[in-house]
This record gives structure tokens, C-alpha cells and sequence, in this order.
């Protein structure tokens, strides 16, 4: 099941919820999880005023920024208005991200901790950094020199097969986290320019159109089964 994972959230990935219950098939409402443990249970390594204010205040914040975004770009759809497109597609990605890697990091944790893993994590983990503890150095290390807020991250890359650590300077980039993508559109100008110049709008209304939507279609069939 982890070569399914690529570099996004596990659980929501495998269509669960932080708590571990079923996540609806599509079109289901954003809402803050449950923690799995009590707000005093994690102490003293993370104090019970600490991750109550994380969980009901963060992370509800951003679940809240999502749930308004949605329904701005639900008007903006409506109105045909497009004017803040760029905001909203922001705050989506800024919103969407921290709702997901807040998910992932309270299943991240367990009360008292627990021994270093065995079976194919323990196996990937020793194959792909050598050792458990050369991978706990390098994950202590990236996620002590992120620079400004972020994230350390140990997530599958699945084009090589293996698990990598990653730092998160800024955890949405214009992206959601576990997204698997369907259809892509390059627009870097080496993708069009010698063709269109800088009219980069005649050149994603050419590229629509050629879009092969039964291959996009079976790209989401193995995604949603």
C-alpha cells in the first residue's frame, strides 16, 4: 500500500481521516479531527496547553480559511467573476496544505513514543539512508534548519521507489499535500514561447484543447478505485 502514498499525507491518502474513520468517496465537508490522545497525553514532551491551542485554535484555523475559500470560489464560479483568482487559488493551496499536514502530524504522534519500526518501513528505512540511525540524524537535522516556518518531511517518492526526507519552507506552494495529479499544463515559457511569445493565454486555450480526457479519466479511476 505505500507505493500509493507518493509525497502526501498517508492517512487522508488511503481515505481516512486523522482518526482513522472513512473519509467520504467526494464532496464531503472539511472538518478538525479528533486527536487520537488526550490534549494532556503527550506531555511532558509536548504540554497540554501547547496542542490544545495547535489543535482548536491552528489547525482549526485552518480548516475554517478552506472551508471559506471554497465557497468564494463557489460565488466566483457562479458569478463568472475571475478577479481574485489568484488570491483564492492561494489561500486554497495555504488553507488546504495546512489542513492536511496538521491531520498527518497529530498521527504522527503516540503517547510515550515507540520503538523504532521493523517490517517494510524498518526494511525502506535501513535500505534507502542506511541505517535507522543515519535517517533519524538526517530527519533531526532538516527539520531543526528549515528555514523560517515549516515542515520536516518523511514522505515516498514514487517515481524512485524509495522514502526521502524533505524540508517544507512554506507548506502549500500552490499545492495540496497528497494530491495525485490527473492533468498538468506546463507553463514555463520554454513550454510555449518560441510558438506564442507571451500570449500564454492563447497557449493554455490550444493546450485545453488537445487534453486526452479518457486518459485523464482512467489516471482517476486508479486513484478512487
Amino acid at each position: 500500500m505505500i507505493k500509493t502514498v507518493g509525497l502526501g499525507a498517508f492517512a487522508l491518502t488511503f481515505g481516512c481521516s486523522a482518526d482513522g474513520q472513512k473519509a467520504p468517496a467526494g464532496g464531503g465537508a472539511y472538518v478538525l479531527p479528533k486527536l487520537p490522545y488526550a490534549y494532556d497525553a503527550l506531555a511532558p514532551g509536548i504540554d497540554e496547553g501547547v496542542l490544545r491551542i495547535h489543535h482548536t485554535k491552528h489547525h482549526a484555523g485552518y480548516v475554517k480559511g478552506l472551508k471559506t475559500t471554497l465557497q468564494k470560489l463557489e460565488a466566483a464560479r457562479t458569478s463568472g467573476d475571475m478577479s481574485q483568482i489568484k488570491a483564492l487559488s492561494r489561500a486554497l493551496a495555504f488553507h488546504g496544505s495546512g489542513h492536511v499536514l496538521h491531520s498527518l502530524y497529530w498521527t504522527s504522534m503516540t503517547p510515550g513514543g515507540s520503538s523504532a519500526p521493523g517490517g517494510a518501513l524498518g526494511t525502506m528505512i535501513a535500505r534507502d539512508f542506511g541505517s535507522f540511525d543515519a535517517f533519524k540524524t538526517q530527519f533531526l537535522a532538516a527539520s531543526k534548519k528549515v528555514e523560517g516556518s515549516g515542515w520536516g518531511v518523511l514522505a515516498y517518492e514514487p517515481m524512485g521507489g524509495k522514502l526521502v526526507v524533505l524540508q517544507a519552507e512554506k507548506h502549500q506552494n500552490l499545492a495540496i499535500w497528497g494530491v495525485t495529479p490527473l492533468m498538468v499544463c506546463d507553463v514555463w515559457e520554454h513550454a510555449y514561447y518560441d510558438q506564442y511569445q507571451n500570449r500564454r493565454a492563447d497557449y493554455v486555450d490550444a493546450f485545453f484543447k488537445l487534453v486526452d480526457w479518457p486518459g485523464v479519466a482512467k489516471r482517476l479511476a486508479t486513484v478512487v478505485g
